[in-house]
């Protein structure tokens, strides 16, 4: 049963109250009045923000505000609890005896969340317990300024939490004050902070054992070593979550259009980042695709070369103007989402349990190695030190990658891609590639696994760098693994025709298969859970009717689900890396041989438009609510883009002059010259274009001189008034 913070009435304003206590009216006109009344209320603030926002209304108001209209999570007109975290423990098995409840690790654990400020509900499943959590807005408040966390304020400036200046900071694009990031943190705060505070040990029962809670050691953490409490996870907003269904994932008929900032406030920045990049990608992708139709179907005779070339020529602009764009749009999205750093960069504030992280500045650098104000060499030294060490270790493990993918995975792949072409039978071939598809993915996972261990060895400042380091290197494999049959065609045998049947078995089959793959697996896990589920419950409870039986709350559905992972590199990356490399693999194939299939942009487009709203249920009605990210880019992926251009050129160049000398003599002549210079420009003209397009937009820069001359006004009129009342005590003290 949900239950809510407060009864209406204790909500409603004090004349209001006044009026229905002296009219007497019964319940159900109480309910139909407070909810009118709620109403008008939310009307005059849309019409008259001067007088029924901020402070003003709530000095008009002050138990509203204080008790049910922001009490959550700051967002206007949510009177409801909304619960946001699962927390599993066993089905207790009812041989608990009286005298036992109060030492029961269960019993203790609710009571204790409830002593932290948060409201519980508790819902009995099939095979486990379920302990969902929310939290009135007081206790997220309380949270975040224990965590120190900071926040945009009306003047523009990041300022550290302070829970009694509420008012001063600004508000999430749906009205809420804390991200679904902060939330997150704040919970983890409040859960895994239940300590035990005296001296002594604390005896807790499960089931007949005996738990021990030592001084100091959080409850949580205890039970969870003892696999009491099997699982904390977020669990879905149903309303919320409806409400996406129907804008975002069931919305085809906008194509591209997305709800961005409801997906920030439900998934956070990162993901959120994923999507307007994927849907900025789509529509900016029509130009490519109807240009590229047209080279494909359009016969132009003898003009069909320069043609190819103007359309090499193009979509290398397309490309390099569009990552430029986004830079600017990912600029734009930062400010809106009122991320503290640089596109690229990390958050400033306090890390927690490994979900928020942070910059270590050299200033805190050194601090941390000890030095203080009169040991500035040897603190100078250590981050030096620590520095340089880094940038080692980072190059120790490229290295060993690189070495590793050429002197092992490149035999492999271009004996592969030899012996496919000998091959005459399409039996063999299928063989061929079935064996190769199984040997492959046991590759990844063992080079995916090399790859961490390898990050772990390098200074990284958090874990987005350390996933940033991990991508880059398992994208090689990757690289390889995708690219290298299709060098072979192109360039060894010089077969346009068995390169095309290639890249449309790859953009075509391949991507159809894996959308297929990627949408049903989950449910298939699902199915096959619960399905264990309600049998297990079946052989425990003979007798019982099968409706009873087969029953299974909400909850304990999402706990059945999967979770949005990565297929490798779990501890470092989530779902998003699959959906990422999807995107890169398909982009590199489209770029890179463009002037031998131009087609290719079209159906990638259509590919991606499905993409969009796949994703989008996938995530909402598949999946687990996944853990949020700090990081509001595409991270390493950009830099991935960018290679990728880069290899295109030279690609497209070598497919041109394939296509100029059919004869395979490769003479100097006008026409290989051309090409040449051509390659040469394009890259200069990527250098041009990416210096020209400014990576943030002229209106932020303004912004953020406008907050800091701002910021100094306020600090010099604040360090002058203090300056005059110094001298002012000084000369009263003198006069006395």
């Amino acid at each position: 049963m949900c239950h809510h913070l407060s009864h209406p009435a204790h909500c409603c304003p004090v004349f209001l109250r006044h009026f229905l206590v002296a009219t007497n009216t019964d319940a159900h006109f109480h309910h139909n009045f407070f909810s009118f009344a709620s109403s008008i209320i939310s009307f005059l603030t849309a019409i008259s923000p001067l007088t029924f926002s901020g402070e003003g209304f709530f000095t008009f108001f002050p138990r509203w505000s204080k008790e049910g209209y922001w009490e959550m999570n700051g967002a206007e007109g949510q009177l409801e609890t909304a619960f946001e975290i699962g927390v599993v423990v066993p089905k207790s098995s009812g041989n608990c005896k009286d005298g036992d409840e109060d030492t029961d690790c269960v019993e203790v654990l609710v009571e204790e969340f409830r002593k932290a400020g948060l409201i519980v509900d508790r819902v009995v499943g099939l095979q486990n317990e379920f302990i969902r959590l929310g939290a009135p807005l007081k206790t997220l408040g309380q949270a975040a300024a224990e965590l120190q966390l900071k926040k945009r304020t009306h003047i523009g400036v990041d300022l550290q939490f302070h829970w009694d200046e509420v008012e001063a900071y600004e508000r999430q694009p749906d009205g809420s004050l804390f991200s679904w990031l902060e939330r997150y943190c704040c919970y983890r705060h409040i859960i895994y902070g239940i300590v035990n505070t005296s001296t002594s040990t604390f005896i807790l029962k499960s089931d007949g054992n005996e738990v021990h809670w030592e001084p100091g050691k959080p409850l949580l953490r205890t039970l969870e070593s003892m696999s009491i409490v099997k699982e904390v996870f977020p669990v879905h907003d149903e309303k919320k979550r409806k409400k996406l269904l129907r804008s975002w994932a069931l919305n085809w008929w906008d194509f591209t259009a997305q709800p961005i900032d409801d997906i920030c406030n439900y998934y956070g920045t990162k993901i959120a980042s994923y999507f307007a990049f994927l849907g900025m990608y789509t529509r900016w992708m029509l130009f490519p695709a109807a240009f590229g139709l047209t080279v494909q179907l359009v016969d132009f005779g003898s003009f069909q070369l320069f043609v190819l070339s103007a359309f090499f020529i193009s979509i290398i602009c397309w490309a390099v103007l569009l990552f430029q764009f986004w830079k600017r749009k990912n600029s734009a999205l930062l400010v809106r989402w009122q991320m503290i750093y640089p596109a690229g960069g990390v958050n400033g504030s306090r890390s927690l349990e490994g979900e928020w992280y942070q910059f270590q500045s050299p200033v805190e650098l050194m601090r941390k190695q000890g030095a203080d104000k009169t040991d500035k060499p040897r603190g100078k030294e250590a981050f030096q030190r620590e520095e340089w060490v880094g940038h080692f270790m980072r190059f120790r493990n490229d290295a060993m990658i690189i070495l590793s993918i050429i002197c092992l995975q490149l035999p492999f792949e271009l004996a592969f891609a030899h012996v496919y072409e000998v091959l005459r039978s399409d039996i063999s071939k299928f063989c061929l590639l079935a064996v190769y598809l199984f040997i492959i993915q046991y590759f990844n996972r063992i080079g995916g696994k090399i790859s961490v261990k390898l990050v772990k060895y390098e200074n990284n400042k958090n874990i987005e760098r350390r996933a940033d380091s991990w991508v880059y290197k398992v994208f090689g494999l990757y690289f390889m693994q995708s690219y290298i049959g299709i060098f072979y065609h192109a360039l060894l045998h010089r077969n346009i025709m068995t390169l095309r049947q290639v890249l449309i078995q790859r953009l075509i089959i391949s991507e159809v298969l894996e959308n297929m793959l990627e949408n049903s697996l989950p449910y298939i896990k699902y199915s096959i859970k619960k399905y264990r589920a309600v049998g297990n419950k079946r052989k425990r409870e003979k007798g019982t009717s099968s409706e009873k039986t087969q029953y299974m709350s909400r909850v304990e559905k999402e706990y059945l689900k999967p979770d949005y992972s990565a297929s490798i590199g779990e501890e470092l990356e989530d779902g998003l890396f699959d959906d990422c490399l999807e995107l890169a693999l398909q982009f590199g194939m489209i770029m890179m041989f463009a002037c031998a299939f131009p087609l290719g942009f079209a159906f990638a487009t259509l590919n991606n438009i499905t993409e969009i709203r796949t994703d989008a249920l996938k995530l909402l009605a598949m999946l687990r609510r996944p853990i949020p990210r700090p990081d509001a880019t595409i991270g390493a992926w950009l830099n991935i883009f960018q290679f990728l251009i880069v290899m295109s050129i030279c690609t497209n160049c070598i497919l041109l002059v394939c296509l100029y000398d059919n004869e395979g003599k490769w003479k100097i002549s006008p026409g290989l010259a051309a090409i040449l210079i051509m390659e040469h420009v394009l890259l200069l003209l990527k250098f041009v274009f990416s210096r020209i397009v400014p990576e943030e937009p002229a209106w932020i820069r303004a912004n953020r001189m406008k907050n800091a001359t701002h910021v100094h006004d306020m600090c010099s009129r604040q360090l002058l008034r203090s300056i005059s009342g110094e001298k002012m005590h000084a000369e009263l003290k003198k006069d006395e």
